[in-house]
């Protein structure tokens, strides 16, 4: 059944170009195929990932323990850095703006960061952050290998080891916890 489901919503992304790239993108199905996000895509997840991994962090600095807060801090540090890249990187004729909010998504799994107790916030936070850098190491490394727009494909390309950089810390916080 899984495979017959999987199968239709491939048939269904590659049927339709323009839309196959997001619905692709939105449900995994690029990542498992490693097929490369379209760079508004790219862009767009980029961006969202940065927003909330900054945002995560902040909550980490005030429930986290002392290797939370020590993570948090440098995913401030340096997902703030990338989003200022980002920003100016964008091209200019790209159709999809950058998101200047969470989306919904995001904005639950923030808000059940910050109902955690703070002796529980390890066993929501570290697991969150590992599957986050994951999906964004899978999403950089995708672009930086057949993405569209040469500047971002460098970008993402130079971004990577900082990113799997992150996710190695995000594995030890949650092989601690454990």
């Amino acid at each position: 059944m899984k495979r017959i489901a999987i199968a239709a919503l491939v048939a269904t992304a590659l049927s339709a170009t323009a839309f196959a790239q997001s619905v692709g993108e939105k449900t995994g199905v690029n990542s498992a195929l490693g097929i490369s996000p379209k760079t508004e895509d790219f862009v767009k997840e980029a961006a969202m990932s940065d927003l909330l991994e900054i945002e995560s962090a902040k909550i980490a600095q005030q429930k986290g323990n002392p290797d939370e807060k020590k993570f948090a801090d440098q995913l401030i540090a340096d997902h703030t850095k990338t989003s200022n890249e980002l920003k100016e990187l964008v091209p200019p004729d790209m159709k999809v703006a950058l998101p200047s909010g969470l989306d919904d998504s995001a904005k639950k799994k923030l808000d059940k960061l910050r109902d955690t107790k703070a002796e529980d916030f390890a066993g929501q936070y570290d697991p969150m952050q590992v599957s986050a850098h994951k999906d964004a190491v899978s999403l950089f490394q995708r672009y930086a290998e057949g993405g569209a727009d040469p500047k971002l494909k460098d970008w993402a390309s130079k971004t990577l080891p900082a990113l799997q950089h992150h996710l190695g810390m995000a594995q030890e916080l949650d092989k601690n916890r454990k």
